[in-house]
This record gives structure tokens, C-alpha cells and sequence, in this order.
């Protein structure tokens, strides 16, 4: 009997392609020749310990991979100043609310204000002062209304501040009381700076997409 085709078929059988004969047949060969049975077997042990080979070493880089990455992630630390800048901002912008609400309280309470105004006067300059303080501690606490809160503070500060000056140099109102708009004028130019600070950034040419406005 010729034990060629049959160890050809054993050998496919181990690379798992066609046998060229069914497998029943091959079996049975095998089952009845001692040679092929033994020639299949070696030939299965070297199959085995060729895909079983070792893997080649591979050294360990983790440590120099670490040792080659930056201390800090480029733009880290401007970023956490710009937080740090965005949240004194914020609470300074909250206190001038509070101290405005506190300007605007004795006239609403007792009618009364720092000048002796008639009643219904103070309490229209009470309503103004809350009103004021109320966006201040909106802004505060919802830093994308700067913009839109800006254009009426504005209007209103530069108007009040010139007719301040106004009726400061006529002897119209006591220095302690002009003083006080100062609160004003400093909340409105934190909120200029919140809003200014939100703007859109505009991209090189050539780089797509939409810069984030932070909040």
C-alpha cells in the first residue's frame, strides 16, 4: 500500500487544509499502519513545539515611557489660573450684589433714603438699587448673562455718573451720597470684564469647529 498520499492528507490535516481524501479513510490507515500512525504523530509534535516557540523578551518601557511625559499637560496651569480668575471674579461680583441690596433696603423698609427724598422718590431709588443687585447676583451665579446685562448697566452707570458730577459741582447731593455709586460702577465693570472674558475666540484659517465659551 503506497503511505504517501495518506501522510500528505495527515500532514494537511495539521496545517488544517484539505485532506484531497475523506477522513474516515485517512483514519482508517492510520489505524492499520504502524509507520504512518508514528510518522503522524512526530509530525504532530513538531507542529506544536514550532507554533508553541517562545516569545521573544520584550523589555519594559513603562518606566522610561513616565519618565518622558510632562510634568503638567501643556495649558494646564493657564487654564487653572483663567478658573481661579473666573471665580474671584464671580464671588466679587456677588458681594457687590449683597452690598447693593443692603443700599437699596432702608429706603424699601422705612421709605426713607439717604437724602431726605419724599417717600414714593426713595422708594423708586430702592426698587432701582435691588433691581441692580439682582443682576449683579444673576451674573454672579450665571456668568453668561454678562453680555445681555451689560448694555442696560452700562447705560444706566454713564448716565448716573454724569449727572452725579453734575449735581456734585451744583451742591445737588452730599459727597457720602455720590460715594455710594461707586458700588455701582464697580459691579458694572465686573461684569464688562465677565463678559468680556466670554467672548468669541476667533480660529486661525484653516481650523474648523466652534470655540467653547466658558461658563
Amino acid at each position: 500500500m503506497q503511505c504517501a498520499p495518506f501522510r500528505e492528507a495527515a500532514s494537511a490535516r495539521l496545517d488544517g487544509e484539505p485532506l484531497g481524501m475523506p477522513a474516515a479513510e485517512l483514519d482508517r490507515h492510520l489505524a492499520v499502519c504502524p509507520d504512518c500512525a508514528g510518522w503522524a504523530q512526530a509530525a504532530g509534535q513538531v507542529t506544536r513545539r514550532t507554533r508553541l516557540a517562545p516569545v521573544p523578551a520584550v523589555p519594559d518601557l513603562t518606566a522610561a515611557v513616565l519618565a518622558a511625559l510632562p510634568r503638567s499637560l501643556p495649558g494646564a496651569a493657564a487654564a487653572a489660573r483663567s478658573r481661579l480668575v473666573r471665580s474671584a471674579l464671580r464671588l466679587a461680583l456677588l458681594a457687590a450684589g449683597v452690598a447693593q441690596a443692603g443700599l437699596a433696603w432702608p429706603a424699601l423698609a422705612g421709605g426713607s433714603a439717604a437724602m431726605s427724598a419724599p417717600v414714593h422718590m426713595a422708594n423708586e431709588a430702592g426698587a432701582w438699587n435691588l433691581a441692580v443687585a439682582a443682576a449683579f447676583v444673576a451674573v454672579a451665579a450665571l456668568p453668561r448673562l454678562a453680555a445681555g446685562a451689560l448694555p442696560f448697566l452700562a447705560t444706566f452707570t454713564v448716565l448716573l455718573a454724569v449727572t452725579t458730577v453734575r449735581d456734585l459741582q451744583a451742591g445737588h447731593v452730599h459727597a457720602d451720597r455720590a460715594a455710594a455709586h461707586l458700588l455701582l460702577l464697580a459691579g458694572v465693570v465686573l461684569i464688562a470684564v465677565i463678559a468680556w472674558r466670554q467672548r468669541p475666540r476667533r480660529r486661525p484659517a484653516g481650523v474648523l469647529g466652534r470655540e467653547r465659551v466658558p461658563a
